[in-house]
């Protein structure tokens, strides 16, 4: 097996079925149909899912353009080896809600933490704050 370096070695990975990690949280799983030497990946049949718990949802995005700075991990899917998840599979409204709370109570934890640290005189910059240095 020869070495290939860089972005060189996914030449062989197009056409096969990939999850990708982005920056921002989301995991996109599609088929990948192009890529160039900045890292740029092109997918297919692209499907945003989105763990909650011990369920999962996927949000059918069609053609994506990911920008090669924004993925964090890509992985080949197998898709000859069988699904033995535990995970159960729910609808799109259902896990955008599931979502919605647990987002909420994260928020909700966050406050109640920063009050406590601002009760014993401690602050911590918010994270937006923090890209203007």
């Amino acid at each position: 097996m020869n070495y290939v370096p860089g972005t060189a070695s996914l030449i062989d990975d197009i056409d096969k079925k990939h999850l990708v990690l982005l920056r921002d949280g989301r995991t996109l799983i599609g088929y990948l149909r192009s890529i160039d030497q900045f890292a740029n990946l092109v997918f297919h049949q692209t499907v945003e899912r989105i763990h909650v718990g011990k369920k999962f949802g996927d949000i059918p995005r069609g053609i994506f353009i990911v920008r090669g700075e924004n993925v964090v991990l890509l992985g080949e899917i197998d898709v000859d080896k069988p699904c033995d998840t535990i995970l159960q599979q729910v609808s799109i409204e259902e896990i955008l809600e599931e979502q919605r709370l647990q987002q909420q109570a994260k928020q909700e934890t966050e406050k109640v933490k920063m009050q406590v640290l601002k009760d014993r005189g401690l602050s911590i910059p918010k994270a937006d704050n923090l890209d203007e240095y």
